[in-house]
């Protein structure tokens, strides 16, 4: 947590974010602590190409919402979340950025599931530079991960 942030800012990064069409947005922070003490599902959307190449974090499920090359929603989703998850379980979605877990979100809230959508995802929004990993994501906040 950044030691210059004022008190409020660090309460409402411990509160999950009101959306529509899914349970809510939630910091990385947040993600990992409901994680680690086994109050959801960690649900890695990426695909397997991002996991492989960029790091992943070890213990959460693997299911890839889209596939590489094409990126075309995969159409065995529900089929692979059903398979791993019961339904009603609280689920947090981890993407690159943040972006295809909002999509991800809805659709397993769809399918019965209480599903947060991870800010700032996997690697943070690019900088001026266009580089991941300088702005935010759970690499940058030193949650858990590995590398290859």
């Amino acid at each position: 947590m950044n030691a210059a942030a004022s008190p409020s800012t660090d309460r409402d990064r411990d509160q999950p974010r009101p959306a529509e069409g899914y349970a809510g947005d939630v910091t990385p922070e947040l993600a990992c602590r409901w994680w680690q003490a086994g109050q959801a599902v960690l649900v890695d959307i990426r695909t397997d190409a991002e996991r492989d190449w960029v790091g992943f974090v070890p213990g959460a499920l693997n299911i890839e919402w889209k596939h590489w090359p094409g990126m075309q929603v995969r159409a065995d989703f529900d089929e692979h979340l059903r398979a791993q998850v019961p339904a009603g379980t609280r689920i947090v979605m981890l993407c690159r950025s943040g972006i295809r877990s909002v999509a991800s979100s809805r659709r397993a809230t769809e399918l019965g599931y209480e599903a947060y959508n991870i800010l700032e995802g996997f690697q943070g929004d690019p900088d001026e530079q266009g580089h991941r990993d300088t702005r935010g994501g759970w690499r940058v906040r030193g949650l858990p991960w590995r590398q290859g």
